[in-house]
């Protein structure tokens, strides 16, 4: 069976894609380099990080972006053998008015090279390229709207896209407004039987969010809702387990079934906090008389294990509990990063920006993937002030984050302490009582239990010992605070020179160990 969700920890807004008997999925990054995350099956079942789509500097810089800003909702295709590439690289999204460029990228091979990016327009995001079978391109998009007492989510439009210019042509046309559940984004474009489907995003990203389909005879419209819409939500169903349910894409498989990706989330038990972030589900769907798409499960709610195809299983290696610092599964804030340096035998971070910066931090951070994790690091740091401080964050963005770090202060020398960023209020849980340690080789640990965080240290890796009270976790998530939160908790690595020094920070490893229930 495929056990949802597919795509652990932070992997919102899928675009799936087949090319012979290949599937791939594209997912959003935000802020974190490299940009766009691309899996890999062969089964539906078995999936594996490929790698990025966006990771040059040619392709993607990311400095100076806010939290939750970056690269929004990939759109992923094939045609006529090139890989296409549509996505939002969000300057601002906070104020009334949005910043939301789009640019396109294609290549031969799913590997690469990708083409330059391509900037196409910026009348809003989400958007989306559909290859007609008369051989037209059309662009869509969701259109924002930031005048009073409007509706901000304005609807979604197409327009041509010449390949040879590699520009719009023509007029933009808005083909759909969207159903009474609003807030209609993530445009995906299908045609079957004479009809063309579009597959939008509706009631927000959060747990009223859903799926929403309609169709029409005329690739501009008028479309026609589904009459069971929504067909996939999780809405108004606490008791679910895969929750949030909606911003999907469509599949055929090479024997004609039909599958939909989609987001989700999982709250911590007992709470509406998902602090893995938006994670990608996958379900089954099958076409009925009406040429209407249903779930195969008869409703419109998210199964936790869905049928696969009748294909060979193809399994990959389980990941290891410790990785090499050039996995694809590292990620930089706002990369890329000179001062984030891997090397043979272990990570070099060359002391930058706090952890609230907008610009160059120095930190290499990986998804949590499980909610009950244990992560331990070894560090060689010699701070010689208060300024200069390298460690272990349980790290969600440049507001919320626990960081255990090693410091020196001028009265008590080499010493441990803990900053706490709740919604951008700080706190230091030890207060004045820092930690003396007796050297900068030391081992720091973070240990996650649902809703609890306990940081630890060791001078010898043996024996660890408790640093500072519980922790709230829970606060790590899309869920908490005022600030709009789209990505999920990384552990991060991180490494601050206050003072402009630049000093190094060694990392010899990260180790992360799932808990047991």
């Amino acid at each position: 069976m495929i056990q949802n969700p597919i795509l652990q920890g932070f992997n919102p807004d899928p675009s799936i894609c087949k090319v012979n008997q290949d599937y791939y999925v594209a997912t959003s990054t935000f802020e974190w380099f490299p940009g766009v995350q691309i899996h890999h099956s062969r089964d539906l079942v078995n999936w594996r990080l490929l790698g990025h789509a966006l990771q040059e500097k040619r392709l993607l810089n990311l400095q100076g972006i806010p939290s939750s800003g970056g690269v929004w909702a990939p759109a992923l295709s094939f045609h006529d053998g090139l890989f296409y590439l549509c996505y939002t690289v969000v300057h601002q999204h906070e104020a009334a008015t949005k910043d939301t460029p789009n640019f396109l990228i294609a290549s031969p091979s799913i590997d690469g090279p990708w083409s330059d990016p391509v900037f196409i327009n910026s009348s809003g995001f989400d958007p989306s390229l559909f290859h007609d079978d008369d051989g037209k391109k059309y662009w869509l998009n969701m259109v924002w709207d930031h005048r009073p007492g409007k509706n901000p989510f304005h609807g979604i439009v197409l327009q041509e896209y010449d390949p040879q210019t590699q520009s719009l042509i023509g007029k933009s046309k808005m083909i759909f407004k969207g159903s009474t559940l609003g807030l209609t984004e993530g445009p995906h474009l299908y045609k079957r039987n004479g009809f063309y489907y579009l597959l939008t995003a509706e009631g927000g990203t959060e747990y009223e969010h859903a799926v929403s389909l309609a169709r029409s005879t005329e690739l501009a419209g008028p479309y026609e809702i589904h009459p069971q819409n929504p067909i996939l939500t999780s809405s108004g169903k606490p008791e679910l387990k895969l929750q949030k349910a909606g911003h999907a894409s469509l599949i055929e498989t090479i024997d004609n079934q039909w599958y939909m990706t989609h987001l989700c989330g999982r709250p911590i038990p007992g709470t509406n906090k998902c602090n893995l972030g938006r994670e990608t589900a996958i379900q089954k769907v099958e076409w009925r008389d009406d040429d209407w798409l249903y779930l195969t499960n008869g409703g419109n709610e998210p199964d936790e294990q869905v049928q696969p195809p009748p294909f060979e299983p193809c399994p990959w290696d389980e990941l290891p509990n410790l990785l090499p610092f050039d996995s694809p599964h590292f990620a930089i804030p706002r990369g890329p990063s000179s001062s984030v340096m891997i090397e043979p035998d272990g990570l070099t971070l060359v002391g930058m920006e706090s952890l609230e910066s907008n610009f160059e931090q120095a930190m290499l951070a990986r998804r949590l993937t499980t909610q009950r994790l244990t992560a331990t690091t070894k560090l060689s740091f010699q701070p010689e002030n208060f300024q200069q401080m390298a460690g272990l964050a349980a790290y969600y963005n440049t507001y919320l984050f626990h960081y255990l770090y090693l410091s020196n202060d001028e009265e008590r020398g080499l010493c441990l302490q803990i900053h706490s960023c709740d919604d951008g209020s700080s706190t230091f849980p030890l207060g004045p009582e820092i930690v003396p340690v007796a050297s900068g080789s030391i081992y720091l640990q973070a240990i996650f239990d649902d809703s609890s965080l306990e940081f630890q240290f060791s001078q010898d890796g043996e024996y660890f010992k408790k640093v500072g009270p519980i922790l709230d976790a829970s606060i790590l998530s899309d869920d908490h605070g005022k600030h709009w939160g789209f990505t999920g908790s990384f552990i991060a690595l991180a490494c601050q020179d206050l003072s402009g020094n630049k000093l190094p920070a060694f990392f010899h490893y990260l180790e992360t160990i799932p808990n047991e229930s």
